[in-house]
């Protein structure tokens, strides 16, 4: 057997280098082949133009060293540079483009880096201890949301020591008299959004009764929903916008669409939430619905919590769009909110099913829900001044998804790729290292995915090589987008967890430097310089 293997190998490696090829033997022939470049692009001078048109946008966005009032930090919650890359494709193949060309909208921002997403104790992250980092700005433990590394997960006990608590920031600028929300596509206790106003042990700890399954007091370890109605920060959002309602309420009560509640404390928090701004003598309105959401839009109120799902937002490609706002709606109506507030706000937006759609391998609902965050972005920027507001989106880890094979350009991103595997098996040019959408092999051979019955069909899931029940994430860099005031200062590769003091620095608020105490940058004038130079020659 060792020697047949080894003369197939042979052959495909003569053939290969007898055509000049990396995989000839393998090119798996596609109707849509001729979909190339356009004729301009092959003039090198649309290139010229091209670069040159990129150094003056550049050069226009370059030393903005004004104040940022307002701050929204955008995630994209798993968004890895393959899903950038997909996404990007995929909207331009949408709008009847090759798609390689298409730009999302933060893709324009004048300043890109990249940060690290390791934890503590985690070469490749989870959700709960990213979002300690780029909203709390220290590292932490797997599952530990704003608690030092001196917790460990579901050590309730621990977690009540307050000097393990970390503020977010959220807290720096509620404290600086600005305005702070979220928005997301998630639950709202979700561990991403979490990190803006809880300190716990264990990102499952949602509700009480999660708390009590760990062995825990919800009396001294509260539970995420509960910190976030009745405690610091959390209680004094002005904005509250995404999935969740099952968290909020006891399991002897139905929400609005016939699901119950999972708290066993008997407490209905969106009561609490509703009774406790009356007591303020402050405006409110608690919406479960994209109608009750937009008819707001004229007239906001003080506070506004909306919770439209029991668990998370349904997938935009499968919303009812009477009752889903969709990511875009709620961004807007949050900055509608709290642009009000003359100091400014903290607005923090996530797209949080961009995550879910890659766990599963269902890489069309992840890059649908890239382009949703796409689309929310493109909304801020419509709404909001540059001169004066920090826009910031990242992503909290990667993901394991691969973009392979010499798709010919303009390809399906969502389609078989432009070539085969020894056996001749056409393959995606999307595919994932692990996931439940691995199929099992015959006799060593591949299953023809293109002959499954639900092929490319809403819920089909791309192909992937180790199987287990979810997908698991990347510990890949992720990429910074920024646009506003001090914008170049998110530049290079950098920890995650200086993000919340970047984004401080540039407003002038929260702990450690800021922009509006720092001094002059030290350059020689370039005057001064060349007199020098001409001092040292005559020497």
């Amino acid at each position: 057997m060792p020697c047949v293997l080894l003369a197939m190998m042979a052959l495909a490696y003569a053939t290969v280098h007898d055509r000049g090829e990396s995989d000839g033997a393998y090119e798996y022939e596609h109707p849509q082949l001729s979909i190339r470049s356009s004729a301009v692009e092959h003039n090198p001078q649309h290139w010229a133009d091209d670069a040159a048109a990129g150094i003056e946008k550049r050069l226009r966005h370059r030393n903005n060293r004004n104040v940022a009032r307002n701050i929204v930090m955008f995630l994209g919650d798993g968004m890895s540079v393959p899903t950038i890359a997909a996404a990007r494709i995929l909207l331009g193949q949408r709008n009847g483009q090759t798609g390689e060309e298409a730009q999302l909208s933060f893709e324009t921002f004048p300043t890109t880096g990249f940060t690290k997403t390791y934890c503590l104790d985690g070469q490749i992250p989870d959700s709960a201890c990213t979002a300690t980092a780029y909203l709390c700005g220290a590292k932490t433990n797997l599952g530990n949301i704003c608690l030092n590394g001196d917790v460990m997960r579901r050590d309730c006990e621990a977690s009540t020591n307050p000097d393990t608590h970390i503020e977010s920031i959220a807290a720096w600028a509620l404290k600086d008299g600005r305005d702070a929300g979220i928005v997301t596509t998630a639950r709202v206790t979700h561990a991403s959004p979490a990190g803006a106003y809880a300190n716990v042990a264990n990102r499952m700890w949602e509700n009480d009764a999660s708390v009590v399954e760990d062995g825990g007091d919800p009396e001294r370890c509260p539970d995420i929903a509960h910190q976030l109605i009745n405690m610091s920060p959390g209680n004094q959002f002005k904005v509250i916008l995404g999935g969740g309602r099952r968290e909020f309420l006891p399991v002897n009560v139905t929400d609005e669409e016939g699901s119950p509640g999972l708290r066993h404390d008997n407490r209905d928090l969106i009561q609490e939430w509703e009774e406790n701004k009356a007591s303020q003598n402050a405006s409110y309105a608690y919406v479960w619905n994209r109608e009750q959401l937009m008819n707001l839009s004229t007239s906001m109120p003080d506070y506004l919590l909306g919770l439209f799902e029991s668990s998370h937002m349904q997938f935009h490609l499968e919303a009812d769009n009477i009752t889903e706002p969709t990511l875009a709606e709620m961004t807007e109506i949050a900055i509608k909110s709290l642009r009000r507030n003359e100091k400014g706000f903290f607005l923090f937006v996530e797209s949080g099913r961009i995550d879910i759609g890659h766990h599963g391998n269902l890489v069309e609902y992840a890059l649908d829900e890239t382009i949703r965050m796409h689309d929310a972005v493109k909304v801020a920027t419509e709404l909001l001044l540059e001169e004066d507001t920090l826009i910031v989106v990242t992503a909290d880890h990667a993901h394991v998804m691969s973009f392979s094979g010499y798709a010919f350009r303009g390809g399906d991103i969502l389609g078989v790729s432009g070539s085969q595997d020894w056996h001749r098996m056409p393959y995606m040019t999307l595919s994932y290292a692990n996931g439940p959408g691995a199929r099992m092999q015959v006799k060593g051979v591949r299953r023809n995915l293109t002959e499954e019955e639900n092929f490319r069909k809403k819920g089909w899931r791309s192909h992937a090589d180790v199987p287990i029940p979810y997908e698991r994430h990347g510990g890949d860099d992720v990429g910074v987008f920024a646009r506003g005031p001090h914008h170049d200062m998110f530049s290079g590769v950098f920890e995650e967890s200086q993000l919340p003091y970047l984004m401080a620095y540039a407003g002038c608020f929260g702990p450690g430097p800021h922009a509006c105490n720092a001094g002059p940058v030290a350059h020689t004038p370039v005057f001064l310089l060349g007199i020098l130079i001409v001092y040292q020659i005559r020497l």
